[in-house]
């Protein structure tokens, strides 16, 4: 069975159709993998950690489909929480790669180690 990270970057504060999409597809394919019997993990990252707060609101377009796949939510880059003044939103803060002067990020090579294929959105 094979294994897959999906990685949000994009923006909720620019308020665009683009990051709305980018946001959308990323948990329809987390949806489609969990549906599939797959394994799938979400993580937020960049900018991206400021998603969780608004998805959670129970009148964004997104949330039903956020609450189907909230159990697969991995975390929220920590360094990326701190740099952009984000909210973790009782989320996991992921500090697996150590960078220099961040309270660490999510790691693209533990990802690929630990046997996943990467999806980026």
């Amino acid at each position: 069975m094979s294994k897959t990270a999906i990685v949000v970057f994009s923006d909720p504060k620019t308020e665009t159709e683009e990051a709305l999409g980018r946001v959308f597809n990323g948990l329809a394919a987390a949806y489609d993998f969990k549906e599939a019997g797959e394994e799938v993990k979400i993580i937020f990252q960049g900018a991206a950690t400021r998603w969780p707060e608004q998805l959670q609101k129970p009148d964004h377009m997104l949330n039903a489909l956020y609450k189907a796949v909230e159990d697969k939510i991995e975390g929220v880059s920590c360094g990326c929480v701190d740099a952009f003044g984000a909210n973790a939103s009782g989320f996991d803060l992921v500090t697996d790669n150590k960078v220099p002067g961040t309270s660490g990020l999510s790691s693209f090579v533990k990802l690929k180690n630990d046997g996943f294929n990467v999806l980026i959105f």
